[in-house]
């Protein structure tokens, strides 16, 4: 199932990543996809604020995972812009398989290491601050991407 939400500055998108934050259950997973400079690291950025996490969140490009505690569970944060053409990565999948929360930046590129079910993120420039996210729920993520659609 897809949903499509407009974001027409920071603070929606905010409020958005708020209400991702508030569907999350250990093994949560999250894949986000969309341009350069689109807004990904943004979305993690104010999605792991929301969970809890006070360290800052960087976009771990050249680490590729990062992992970060929350008071409830663990937040992994993967970014596999250097993966592009792999498909498959053990470290990716196992980052996804955590009891905790995991985001991957760039999933298009890893989608084989994800588990069945997760949760797609398209982010598009839409002009300005404004964004349109497409919101695709696989599995039993699709309750979730139509809540958020809503």
């Amino acid at each position: 199932m897809r949903e499509d939400i407009v974001i027409n500055d920071l603070s929606d998108m905010k409020t958005f990543a708020n209400r991702v934050a508030d569907v999350v259950f250990p093994g949560f997973v999250v894949g986000l996809d969309g341009a350069l400079g689109v807004g990904k690291t943004t979305f993690t950025q104010f999605f792991g604020a929301a969970l809890g996490i006070e360290d800052r969140i960087n976009s771990p490009t050249f680490t590729i995972i990062k992992h970060y505690h929350t008071g409830a569970f663990p937040f992994v944060h993967v970014d596999a812009y250097r993966l592009e053409g792999v498909g498959y990565d053990a470290e990716v999948e196992e980052a996804t398989r955590t009891n905790g929360v995991c985001v991957v930046e760039w999933v298009k590129y890893v989608e084989e290491s994800l588990p069945e079910d997760f949760l797609t993120i398209h982010i598009e420039h839409g002009g300005d601050e404004r964004r349109r996210i497409r919101v695709t729920g696989r599995g039993r993520y699709e309750d979730i991407a139509h809540a958020l659609g809503t």
